[in-house]
């Protein structure tokens, strides 16, 4: 399904992985900061197009789900991606003042001069609904739909497949957006799982005589080339003390964003006072 790889993957790149570079690089004055900017258009296009993605790649598993389930999937993306919405345009708007992303609401010097301070619980739970909420209704039904489809990527091992030149082409930015859903969307348990069970898959259909076809092929060499990345991503800044206390606990996987706050972002305003 060379079509459906390389609309998945022009889509991700553009309107997702897009939008987010536009509001790092976009000069401060290019739109109001009270009107949506291209950041948030690009958005408004993810929105609406990922769900009509999932429904193109539900077409083609093998196992239809009731409709029940398939709608229930979609108004929880839609759901998410909306969260996801609202909480990154009011993000960038406080990076131009000096939010700084590697560290906690509370712990953010622009939030420390807000009065009163019971308004950081507000910015608090614009985070919750962003980074949990909007991410659980988004990610875990995108890669439910994913290891759905690869349930049907199988064919006998006498018709064993190869991946066209094509599919290798597209390998590279394929792992890459995984990294980004994995890093940025803070993703790593789901995205684990959803490999495991691929694998586990791949080990039950080949006890029935049944091999990965160019489609499972290229989702599993994705999969994996992901999860190097991510390791690599993970050791390069495993000593990193201030981003260790900003992703506390088991799984330290930091965010390419937090990484820019800290380290690449040079014009970083010091918060008027009240």
């Amino acid at each position: 399904h060379l079509d459906l790889w390389l609309g998945f993957t022009a889509h991700s790149w553009i309107l997702d992985v897009g939008r987010t570079l536009l509001t790092l690089v976009l000069p401060e004055d290019w739109t109001p900061l009270n009107r949506p900017g291209a950041a948030e258009y690009l958005h408004f296009l993810f929105n609406i197009s990922t769900p009509l993605l999932l429904l193109r790649m539900l077409e083609r598993t093998p196992r239809a789900l009731p409709p029940t389930a398939v709608h229930l999937g979609i108004i929880a993306v839609v759901m998410g991606t909306s969260l996801h919405l609202t909480a990154d345009s009011v993000t960038r708007r406080l990076l131009l003042i000096g939010y700084q992303l590697h560290l906690s609401v509370r712990e953010n010097p622009v939030m420390r001069s807000l009065q009163p301070p019971s308004l950081i619980d507000a910015f608090e739970l614009l985070c919750y609904c962003d980074e949990t909420l909007g991410h659980l209704m988004w990610f875990v039904p995108l890669f439910l739909v994913l290891f759905l489809f690869f349930g049907g990527c199988f064919r006998h091992r006498r018709q064993e497949d190869r991946m066209p030149a094509a599919a290798w082409l597209l390998l590279v930015p394929s792992a890459a957006y995984y990294w980004y859903l994995v890093t940025e969307g803070q993703t790593f348990i789901l995205f684990i799982f959803t490999f495991f069970a691929m694998t586990a898959t791949v080990m039950r259909q080949r006890r029935r005589g049944l091999v990965p076809d160019a489609n499972g092929l290229f989702m599993l060499y994705s999969f994996s080339a992901a999860l190097v990345l991510v390791a690599v991503w993970v050791a390069f800044l495993w000593s990193d003390g201030v981003l260790r206390k900003k992703h506390p606990g088991l799984i330290y996987v930091p965010q390419p964003r937090a990484v820019y706050t800290l380290h690449l972002r040079q014009d970083q305003p010091a918060p008027s006072g009240s």
